[in-house]
């Protein structure tokens, strides 16, 4: 990374970023799909976002970290609340966000889509 670390652009959108799982660069090696920030007119910094499905796995490690364990060892209400917030956060729209989050819960497909639907009845009624 050859961007000013110092500078007040990268000071306040790193946080960011890193939620993100994205990476900063150097503006001079910004590809096309990278998003260029400037300050004051100057280029300063490039962010490179994540692909979709590194997003999902970026995600759900930091539920980990939130939750302190492993989420395949939480409990089946608390795996509810996670599916839940996946799904407000889009993570079913990826290619095998099902398989990916499943896998993360410890838990089959089946019982990922029976969370969804669930959630989906209740806010039906």
């Amino acid at each position: 990374m050859t961007e000013p670390a110092d500078h007040p652009l990268v000071t306040a959108v790193k946080p960011l970023v890193d939620a993100m799982g994205a990476e900063l660069l150097g503006p001079e090696h910004a590809q096309p799909d990278d998003v260029v920030l400037a300050w004051e007119g100057e280029d300063v910094i490039a962010v490179r976002l994540p692909q979709l499905s590194e997003s999902l796995d970026h995600i759900l490690a930091a539920m980990e970290r939130r939750h302190g364990m492993p989420l395949a060892e939480l409990d089946r209400r608390t795996k509810q609340s996670v599916v839940r917030s996946l799904e407000a956060r889009g993570a079913f729209s990826v290619r095998h966000g099902v398989e990916t989050v499943a896998g993360a819960l410890g838990v089959s497909r089946f019982t990922v889509y029976n969370y969804l639907n669930r959630e989906n009845a209740a806010k039906a009624e």
